[in-house]
């Protein structure tokens, strides 16, 4: 494997938390909008978060590192392929 393969899966899997926490504060942004018309944080936290704490954080962690995973391994293997035909 050597080093550039440990240095680059700790930058595929910075990229999958980077990403997916990018992705769910702008899903979460975008949602608060559309359903409230203006950014309701006060009644989006009523309405969602309160008393489904838990709940919605392990949703919210999963759909990120979901979100994460799939973009990043997208953006590592199209490097891959451009470096392989590059030679």
């Amino acid at each position: 494997m050597g080093f550039k393969g440990i240095v680059s899966k700790g930058k595929y899997w910075r990229s999958v938390v980077v990403l997916g926490l990018v992705f769910t504060v702008l899903y979460n942004l975008i949602s608060i909008f559309f359903e409230y018309g203006s950014f309701a944080f006060e009644q989006y936290y009523r309405d969602h978060i309160a008393g489904n704490g838990l709940k919605y954080g392990i949703g919210q962690i999963g759909a990120a590192l979901f979100y994460g995973l799939i973009v990043s391994y997208g953006q590592f293997r199209a490097r891959e392929k451009r470096e392989k035909n590059s030679k």
